[in-house]
């Protein structure tokens, strides 16, 4: 039985997964609000708390930066998660990212020629340029001016039944 808590937006959208110890912690400091308990517990010699498996945070602190840095994940973020030319939405271990010019024709790795891509497209595509490969892109890539705070990905065939409830489009019924 797994004990991690999922932890929810204050507007009820999953966010993370935490250890029970974390969980606790939130809990202990007023940072969050427990919704659905395990039927386990933990004891020290002067308490005894039952391990939250759901939680809602009470507050979050978005955080805005004026430059949005470039990295794998946030490249992923800015495309929702979703191969730019098939289309298809994937878990972050069924993803890398593409260089829309390719490398060895001197395309830049910069956020306007780079976009995710799921392996078999990414491997179809090979060194081609968009017109040598037959592939459009969903959307053109850009810079983002910002991100949204991104949210957890779980797969719905490893959550436990008590989060079910809480789990909306941000989970994955594949065992991908």
């Amino acid at each position: 039985m797994t004990t991690d808590c999922l932890v929810l937006t204050p507007w009820m959208h999953p966010h993370q997964t935490v250890s029970w110890q974390e969980a606790v912690t939130k809990v202990y400091l007023k940072q969050a609000q427990v919704l659905e308990h395990y039927d386990a517990f933990v004891s020290s010699p002067s308490t005894t708390i039952q391990l939250p498996a759901v939680m809602r945070l009470i507050a979050m602190e978005a955080k805005m930066k004026s430059d949005v840095k470039f990295s794998r994940i946030n490249v992923y973020t800015r495309d929702g998660f979703r191969c730019q030319y098939c289309r298809e939405k994937k878990s972050i271990k069924q993803l890398n990212y593409d260089h829309v010019v390719p490398r060895k024709l001197g395309g830049p790795t910069t956020w306007e020629n780079i976009v995710t891509s799921c392996i078999p497209c990414n491997l179809k595509k090979d060194c081609k340029t968009l017109e040598q490969s037959g592939y459009r892109l969903m959307k053109k890539p850009v810079k983002p001016k910002s991100l949204p705070i991104a949210g957890v990905f779980i797969l719905r065939s490893k959550a436990p039944e008590l989060w079910n409830p809480y789990l909306g489009s941000e989970t994955l019924d594949n065992t991908g």
